[in-house]
């Protein structure tokens, strides 16, 4: 009876989890687009991400003010607040004080969309998991039934992959991130809590987005070239993800969280903006340098300007991390493996001149994503998802996300 009552639990947070966190998605979705038209005056699409038309003072001044006041927020957050915790840590047994975090996941998304330099789908993913935490504790004290510590990890980790797969409408991805980086582990209990979940999220989401691809590419079957080109590509993308994991890594773990981000954030700020006056494409969270990449035709320029672009990419959301902002790296991680692969794909155009040089930067985009993360089902699916990718995708993906994988180990044990 005590099993069927725990099992029934599981089913009806599972399903009411699903619909609330997809929600929350909207909810951030809709706070980034206010901030976006307030302080940017733009309005990214999918083909159409970079701010040129906000011009350049209002670039740079955006990205000024923006850091300014996050700095701000964040002081507060980390010195006159409860301390935050991270999803690994609630998975774990610690609980996340609810104010402290709905602040400081707002205070991402307002970072990002201002133009600062980190990824946003961090801020749903913990969003989701406050959710879950919140239903657990409601739900407990009203229906006197104990979750096992089993269930509460896994309704905590399903939540926080349906955040993402709200916002990316992107739900085999929510589940494989759920699974692959927060659980650690595969199961049929497993499985279909997080699919269920992110399913919801993804339709909840879809209401505000549409099913739109996040990343506009073309929709050609992937040549069979595409699969040996990848052999090369995908050991090349491991070691700078890795080289690039290593890195956030560290500005991580050296983060800035006393009064001294009251000036070295605006200055990563004002750093960005200076640049974002010629290079828009720096900012956000590496949207609008991918979609450039995917769409680009003058070799001249993805040569000498988007391969200059995405080492700025990197160095400035490394310094932001450094400097005390919090955000995701997937993006930032996508943006150079396209700028990668895109460049690879050039040199290949010259002697397979049919190649679509778009498919080289997505595998790219993928592989180097996998070694960043280190979660190749989740890179692999979430390129596959966000670009609306057909079944020819499949092979070259996998081949090179394995690869990258692979290769990148043997740096990140040194």
């Amino acid at each position: 009876m005590i099993k069927n009552k725990e099992n029934f639990a599981l089913a009806f947070s599972t399903l009411i989890l699903g619909g609330v966190v997809g929600i929350g998605s909207v909810i951030l979705g809709l706070f980034y687009e206010l901030v976006e038209g307030i302080f940017l005056h733009f309005h990214e699409t999918t083909w159409q991400p970079v701010s040129w038309s906000s011009g350049p003072v209002t670039r740079a001044t955006s990205l000024i003010v923006g850091s300014i006041i996050a700095a701000v927020v964040w002081w507060i957050v980390r010195t006159k607040m409860k301390p935050t915790v991270s999803i690994g840590k609630e998975i774990a047994g610690e609980e996340m004080p609810f104010t402290t975090t709905l602040v400081h996941v707002f205070t991402q998304i307002f970072f990002v969309a201002t133009g600062g330099s980190v990824g946003r789908e961090l801020a749903p993913r913990e969003l989701g998991a406050l959710v879950s935490q919140t239903w657990q504790k409601g739900f407990g004290r009203l229906t006197n039934i104990k979750l096992s510590d089993d269930d509460r990890r896994l309704l905590i980790a399903a939540a926080a992959g349906a955040g993402f797969a709200g916002v990316y409408i992107a739900p085999i991805t929510g589940t494989m991130f759920s699974l692959e980086l927060l659980l650690k582990r595969v199961d049929q209990r497993a499985i279909i809590v997080s699919l269920t979940m992110s399913v919801e999220a993804m339709l909840v989401g879809s209401l505000l987005k549409g099913f739109h691809p996040y990343y506009g590419v073309g929709h050609n079957n992937f040549s069979l070239i595409s699969t040996v080109v990848v052999i090369v590509l995908g050991p090349v993308c491991g070691i700078l993800g890795s080289l690039f994991r290593k890195m956030f890594q560290y500005a991580n773990a050296h983060q800035v969280k006393d009064s001294r981000i009251l000036w070295q954030l605006p200055l990563v700020g004002l750093l960005t903006g200076l640049i974002a006056i010629y290079f828009p494409e720096v900012m956000g969270n590496g949207r609008p340098l991918a979609q450039t990449a995917f769409a680009a035709t003058n070799t001249t320029f993805i040569l000498q300007v988007l391969l200059i672009g995405a080492v700025i990419k990197a160095v400035m959301t490394v310094l932001s991390l450094r400097a005390g902002a919090s955000g995701g790296t997937l993006t930032p991680s996508i943006a150079i493996g396209a700028v990668v692969g895109v460049a690879f794909g050039i040199l290949v155009h010259y002697f397979v001149p049919g190649i679509p040089i778009w498919e080289i930067g997505l595998l790219g985009a993928a592989s180097l994503l996998a070694a960043s993360q280190q979660a190749p089902l989740m890179a692999m699916f979430m390129i596959f998802e966000v670009s609306h990718l057909n079944y020819s995708a499949i092979l070259p993906l996998a081949l090179g996300v394995c690869l990258s994988v692979y290769t990148s180990r043997f740096i990140l044990k040194k």
